[in-house]
């Protein structure tokens, strides 16, 4: 059996401004746009690998959701804590360039970790962490 990552779902509440974030500054391809508004389900991706997806989605869409997880996950997004990914790179410190010329908010400039990782990280127009590691 071979099990391969298809996609992972991120919330957006701007998806005009995730779109500019995913699109024109980390450089990925808009595979999908669906909905109105901000109802909108995105789906972007590195162009050259199509198998591999980001979902940007409303958060509070699911009709099962309550009115106090909605709360709840509003405040997560506001404070960052809600949706996070960690993307890769050959050129951190490039990268790190383009990302912060964006004006996206730095949470971390290109640290070497304890364990072993040298990496940096941004918050998306939602809050969500976009951390990017250097490849090695």
């Amino acid at each position: 059996m071979k099990l391969t990552i298809h996609t992972t779902v991120l919330p957006h509440d701007d998806p005009d401004a995730s779109v500019a974030f995913y699109r024109d500054t980390l450089g990925f391809e808009v595979r999908s746009d669906y909905g109105n508004g901000k109802m909108r389900w995105i789906v972007v991706g590195p162009a050259d690998q199509p198998d591999t997806s980001i979902l940007l989605a409303p958060p509070v869409a699911d009709p099962g959701v309550t009115d106090d997880e909605r709360r709840t996950i509003t405040e997560m997004m506001a404070k960052g804590t809600y949706g996070w990914i960690l993307l890769a790179t050959n050129d951190l410190d490039g990268t790190f360039e383009r990302v912060q010329a964006s004006d996206a908010e730095v949470i971390q400039e290109p640290t070497e970790q304890p364990y072993g990782a040298r990496d940096c990280a941004f918050r998306d127009p939602a809050g969500n962490q976009v951390r990017i590691q250097e490849q090695r």
